[in-house]
């Protein structure tokens, strides 16, 4: 009978209003949830039911039903966080993230993360996040994995290179007063200075880091040559800390690394030529080892031994491990000829002075902090000032996003209906980029909420009207038998 189902479309169209109120609901409970997508819900009419009309067979609505509920994946704003490890998605896709009892991966928006007790990277529900490790350059390796810092420190480097840009003074005196190699045989390394300060012009002092990440005072002495336009001069180390296995019972040469001579041009003060002989010793035992003995010296040749163009050196101050140490006083040698540098050492008439100097290597470092870019690269930042990239974050993408399934805690999980993740590196594919120190918000849009609820609102009001009043009609009819 019609009454009869006027009521059933009645109820129809309050259960589809009840849910719609659920999802509207669902959507403000969430307004302040990192990351949520707000859903999107649609009606659509019941099969209709033919009746017969002095007009012929026609069709009458037999209700509604929820049509569909959707996710809006649209962009939500980004709030600014002081934390280095909130990351925000600029653009499409999702981090992917580990079930940590499982091989199982999930994927979110949501990315409040943060380093757990074992050094992984993962959100509130400890889900860890997945990334690639990268290289000292920043390229991938191997499949992604889970991202975790350990262990927390940066292991110390060795120098191999010291970069030393000095004036000397042309005017300056030849302290030494001898021959060009009168600097050396000043150095005597069994008295408790080795090198008087009367005996040289000028002195730089520079720090060397062993492979242990200790650090060795190597100081460069220099004196005006004999030789014309030229200074010679002498690389030393703390005696105590020279651990080469050439010496004997006499160790006068002790600390002394090399001898050489800065050649330069008269009329321009530049560097026209450079020799240098490494002390190198007979071997250990005997008498002893002097610094007069020819034999003790080896020239090193330009024309073989510079393989990056600079004159190299050979600290030992750990046993066995003896160093190669290029030293550059900014000008290099081509093959031909030496070629000096933007900044390089000079002999102007003015005061002997450093202009620049630096080296290579590192002690032992502990991390200080972490910071993400918009690649998605991970990079500690260490006490000891330097800055190694880890892992770059995993971010997926789907060919049908409406059809992931919600996992609860911000997670989403792949199905048939969304199609395979395909994970890629940020900013590529159709992937955002990573914003870091930043939290996406709720997309939820209030105003509009308020607005569907108004309406939701309404509509369940008129269709507990049908019911009421189709009820009333009812009534009508039984009372028609009294």
């Amino acid at each position: 009978m019609a009454l009869s189902t006027a009521l059933y479309s009645g109820v129809s169209g309050l259960g589809t209003l009840g849910n719609a109120m659920q999802i509207i609901g669902d959507n403000i409970a969430n307004v302040n949830t990192v990351a949520f997508k707000g859903s999107n819900f649609n009606f659509q009419d019941l099969l209709s039911q033919s009746i017969y009309t002095l007009s012929g067979s026609s069709q009458v609505g037999r209700g509604s039903a929820m049509g569909s509920v959707s996710a809006a994946f649209d962009q939500g704003t980004f709030e600014s966080t002081a934390s280095d490890t909130d990351l925000a998605i600029n653009g499409g896709g999702f981090f992917a993230v580990r079930d940590p009892n499982s091989t199982d991966l999930f994927y979110t928006r949501a990315g409040n993360f943060h380093f757990d007790e074992n050094g992984y990277l993962v959100n509130p529900e400890g889900y860890v996040v997945q990334g690639w490790q990268v290289d000292a350059n920043g390229q991938n390796l191997g499949a992604p994995t889970d991202v975790q810092l350990v262990p927390l420190n940066s292991p110390p480097l060795e120098t191999d290179n010291m970069n030393i840009v000095v004036n000397l003074d042309s005017n300056g005196n030849d302290n030494s007063s001898g021959a060009d190699d009168s600097l050396a045989q000043a150095w005597d390394g069994t008295q408790a200075t080795a090198l008087a300060a009367t005996a040289y012009d000028y002195q730089t002092t520079l720090k060397a880091y062993d492979s242990l990440g200790n650090t060795h005072d190597v100081t460069i002495y220099f004196d005006k040559a004999a030789t014309t336009s030229a200074y010679e001069f002498i690389v030393t180390c703390n005696v105590s800390e020279d651990n080469r296995a050439i010496f004997g019972a006499t160790d006068e040469a002790k600390g002394m690394l090399a001898r050489g001579l800065l050649h330069f041009d008269s009329s321009t003060g530049a560097i026209s030529d450079i020799d240098l002989w490494q002390f190198t010793g007979t071997g250990s035992g005997g008498d002893g080892i002097t610094l007069s003995a020819a034999n003790n010296w080896t020239a090193q040749a330009e024309a073989t031994d510079l393989s990056n163009g600079y004159f190299t050196i050979a600290p030992t101050f750990i046993s066995g491990n003896a160093m190669a140490v290029e030293l550059n006083f900014g000008s290099n040698y081509n093959g031909t000829t030496w070629v000096n540098e933007t900044i390089s050492s000079t002999q102007y008439a003015r005061a002997s002075t450093t202009s620049f100097q630096s080296a290579t290597g590192y002690g032992a470092g502990d991390l200080r902090g972490v910071s993400v870019d918009v690649d998605g690269i991970l990079t500690g930042a260490y006490s000891n000032r330097q800055s190694i990239p880890h892992f770059r974050m995993a971010m997926a993408n789907f060919l049908n996003q409406q059809g992931l399934a919600k996992m609860g805690g911000n997670l989403y999980s792949e199905t048939p209906e969304s199609g395979i993740a395909m994970i890629n590196n940020p900013g590529t594919n159709g992937l955002g980029s990573v914003v870091a120190n930043a939290l996406e918000q709720s997309n939820v849009d209030l105003a509009n909420e308020f607005v569907k609820m108004i309406t939701t609102q309404r509509g369940f009001q008129a269709n507990s009207k049908i019911i009421t009043v189709t009820d009333q009609m009812m009534a009508e009819l039984l009372n028609l038998k009294r």
